[in-house]
């Protein structure tokens, strides 16, 4: 059975390489160019606000508020009528943040602070993400990647944010080899951000992914959802999509079934595009 047909459809906007930070689990060390950005910006927020039916566009990167432009895209596509949401690290200048309040809480969808360890201080990075829950209208989370060295930090960071979601951490495009014990421990902790699975395989399953939802890069290219994005390999059609700047951009109109034995997507996961129930 097909999930049902997403009555608000999702973009996940890659719109920089750009990044303050150099983790060494971030899987944008795949990327040839970490220093370029979207061009254009006016176009990209055209080809949004005129996809059909309701959308949420959700910005990150790299790190989206290092792109020069950010704010200007942000006010562009609250304007247009669409909900935007934002992945970040935190790293930007209260002023900054509380400008990006200020503008999105017109059209406010996650705001989604990831905290990496090795760059931030816990007490100094919840503090300012209270910040920022304290002024917007949409709704905050706080993530985590659970390399094996932060695992043992886990119980002690949710004591200061109790909501806080841990990812877990990829070398090659796939999960670690987690231990028996720490596959638990992620278990737990509710699985990659809180869809309690961790490393699902969703093969054959009727997904609305390239229709209701699809990832963008910074050049424009599209596709259907980051497994079809890494590979880069499908044919524009039901996993490439297209480019949203030339004229080649299609959407699809139904739900198809995923080609992929590992799914790194929130997004379907989340809000219900794919069947997440577990078989036996």
């Amino acid at each position: 059975m097909s999930p049902r047909y997403p009555l608000e459809g999702v973009v996940s906007w890659n719109m920089n390489t750009t990044c303050n930070y150099r983790c060494n689990y971030c899987t944008q060390r795949f990327v040839d160019d970490r220093k370029t950005w979207a061009r254009d910006l006016p176009r990209f927020v055209e080809a949004f606000t005129a996809l059909p039916g309701d959308w949420e566009v959700k910005l990150s990167g790299g790190e989206p508020f290092r792109h020069p432009g950010f704010l200007d895209a942000v006010r562009g596509l609250v304007e247009g009528g669409v909900r935007v949401s934002v992945v970040t690290n935190l790293s930007s200048s209260n002023e900054v943040l509380d400008e990006y309040v200020a503008i999105v809480n017109a059209r406010p969808g996650v705001f989604s602070a990831s905290l990496h360890l090795e760059y931030a201080a816990p007490d100094e990075f919840f503090a300012r993400l209270r910040r920022v829950e304290s002024a917007f209208a949409g709704s905050v989370n706080a993530t985590l990647v659970a390399t094996r060295e932060n695992m043992d930090r886990v119980d002690e960071l949710r004591a200061i944010w109790p909501q806080l979601k841990v990812q877990p951490e990829k070398q090659d495009r796939d999960v670690v080899a987690y231990s028996a014990q720490d596959r638990a421990r992620l278990q737990a902790w509710g699985g990659h951000n809180g869809t309690g699975w961790i490393d699902p395989d969703f093969s054959g399953r009727d997904c609305w992914a390239g229709a209701r939802y699809f990832i963008v890069d910074h050049r424009g290219d599209a596709y259907r959802c980051y497994p079809a994005r890494r590979r880069k390999s499908e044919s524009v059609g039901m996993h490439a999509l297209g480019n949203v700047l030339d004229g080649s951009f299609r959407l699809g109109m139904k739900a198809a079934p995923c080609a992929y034995s590992y799914c790194n997507c929130t997004v379907p996961q989340a809000r219900g595009m794919v069947d997440t129930s577990r078989r036996v």
